[in-house]
């Protein structure tokens, strides 16, 4: 019994093994990575901006 489940599961495994095909793709793969950072320098200089500020206020009279 245990031969004939071993034979089996072998059958099964290389009846699947032809079935998997693995190709190179015929373009190159791209990756955009084209990413919006304005946000984050804008924010950025503001906090900068306030700091000047705050430090120097006789810079910056009202």
């Amino acid at each position: 019994m245990k031969r004939i489940c071993a034979l089996l599961g072998s059958g099964v495994g290389l009846a699947l093994a032809g079935c998997v095909q693995i190709q190179a793709p015929s373009k190159p793969i791209e990756i955009n990575l084209n990413v919006n950072i304005r946000q984050e320098v804008v924010l950025s200089l503001k906090k900068d901006a306030q700091e000047l500020v705050t430090n120097n206020p006789e810079l910056f009279p009202q």
